[in-house]
């Protein structure tokens, strides 16, 4: 299977500015260039078909009725499998799949991966069409861990507009899920996070069936007096000190300064309160970080050493970035907003669409394999290369750029939210298509701005120059 390496934030609607839940995830595969595509699904009725993975051969029905939902696929489905990554639904279910986590070889020995089972390349399908709520995501996919097991160890973020829920799948068939409450944040990184679960609580955790009679019939718990989640299933390992737990805790660090940690701490915790609200820019700071002002910043001033002593959060090998915000603060028809990144985070804007829509821009759906301007995926990460390839010269031009761009895209956002109001319905979703479109092309024309300006003085910047007096 591909591995997915990446990093997750989920924040609580009392935890917001503005009342909003919002899940967010980087993307990482292992290979700089896998093309991604945003494509909207129409809703299914009476359809009758099978899914069938081309990565292990997992199949199964797919269920009769299906909602509109919105996806990430790869472009290249045959060479890396599907991998539906991120969506909302039309009834407001927001979920992105997956978090690569890591169980540890005491739980496998009595609850080994399956083969065949339901991986993440299918996951994303096989879940966000048909359910109705956050919790319900959760139980949903639960039910097909317990029928068909799993062949890895995945993260799953639900959302909707009351509850924010994170599962993880450890073993080939248990799993547990904490809801984030509405005052706090999380955020995971490869490795198992949740700690504690409560088993008297069904209000607020979920769990696979039988899971504290495996951990007792198998003596899993090194605790004396609790259920700690991450220490039964998870790992603890000089890999994660570097390449996992630093994440966790610039986030937290971002989130909440006031408290001090170390970056290879194992005792990190899961559920966080921030010491303020948080916004979408909150996340997309997190999300398109290098452990920015601090030693370790690959494209900072500290030691070579300190620069490649942790694994950052945004990469060149982030193929998708994105936010998922379920409003409470308008409509439900235009509640829905994604916020799309198919550049390098660090350098390129995070594009907003409104999910209640027909379709997506052909510039985000029909990724090409080949490099290609007219492309999102193929501009964006253009853009990217050609800003760290002068980092400190173009830098400054690269973040007003960004910041011009976020100005302009709540301007739009509110223009158009009160517009919708007065439209319902087929005309609504219609309305708000358009304004996808429309914003589309704003962030083009700007982008396409930057890339001529910096391969312009990119020209002026080349070594292979030589000064001579004027007068020669």
């Amino acid at each position: 299977m591909m591995e997915q390496a990446c990093t997750s934030i989920l924040v609580g609607k009392k935890a917001t500015v503005d009342g909003s839940t919002m899940i967010g995830r980087n993307d990482d595969t292992f290979l700089p260039i896998t093309p991604q595509r945003f494509v909207m699904q129409p809703a299914v009725s009476g359809r009758k078909e099978t899914w069938t993975s081309n990565k292990n051969g997992f199949t199964a029905p797919l269920p009769s009725e299906g909602y509109r939902t919105t996806f990430t696929p790869n472009a290249d489905v045959e060479k890396n499998g599907v991998f539906g990554e991120t969506s909302i639904n039309e009834k407001n279910v927001a979920m992105s799949a997956t978090e690569s986590v890591y169980g540890n070889p005491r739980a496998l020995a009595y609850d080994p991966w399956i083969e065949n089972g339901l991986a993440e390349d299918s996951l994303q399908d096989m879940v966000a069409p048909y359910i109705d709520s956050a919790r319900d995501g959760v139980k949903y996919l639960g039910n097909l861990i317990k029928k068909y097991g799993s062949p890895e160890g995945n993260g799953v973020l639900f959302a909707d507009k009351d509850e924010v829920w994170y599962m993880e799948i450890v073993t080939g068939h248990h799993w547990a899920a904490t809801r984030i409450p509405d005052d706090a944040y999380a955020i995971a990184a490869n490795q198992v996070a949740q700690q504690k679960i409560d088993f008297n609580d069904p209000e607020n955790y979920m769990w696979s069936y039988g899971l504290l009679e495996f951990v007792e019939e198998h003596h899993l718990n090194p605790n004396k007096d609790d259920f700690n989640f991450r220490k039964i299933f998870g790992t603890d390992t000089e890999k994660d000190r570097h390449y996992n737990t630093p994440r966790v805790w610039f986030g937290q660090r971002y989130f909440t300064p006031e408290v001090e940690q170390e970056p290879t701490s194992s005792e990190l915790p899961f559920i966080c309160r921030a010491n303020r609200l948080l916004s979408v820019e909150d996340l997309e700071y997190v999300l398109s970080s290098h452990y920015n002002e601090t030693k370790y910043d690959p494209l900072g001033h500290g030691s070579e050493e300190d620069k490649k002593r942790f694994r950052p959060i945004s990469l060149n090998r982030t193929q998708n970035s994105h936010v998922l915000q379920i409003r409470n603060n308008v409509p439900e028809e235009q509640a829905g907003l994604m916020w799309m990144c198919f550049g390098v985070p660090s350098f390129t804007p995070y594009v907003p669409f409104y999910a209640n829509a027909n379709d997506t821009d052909p510039s985000w759906s029909n990724t090409p394999l080949e490099f290609d301007m007219n492309s999102a995926y193929w501009m964006y990460r253009a853009l990217s290369m050609l800003v760290e390839s002068h980092h400190a010269q173009f830098i400054q031009d690269d973040l007003d750029y960004l910041t011009a761009a976020r100005e302009q895209q709540h301007r739009l956002i509110d223009e158009n939210d009160k517009a919708a109001q007065e439209l319902s319905g087929e005309d609504l979703t219609r309305f708000l298509t358009e304004k996808n479109y429309e914003m589309v092309a704003d962030m083009k024309e700007r982008t396409m701005g930057m890339i001529n300006h910096f391969f312009v003085e990119g020209l002026k910047l080349s070594k292979l120059t030589f000064n001579m007096d004027a007068n020669l």
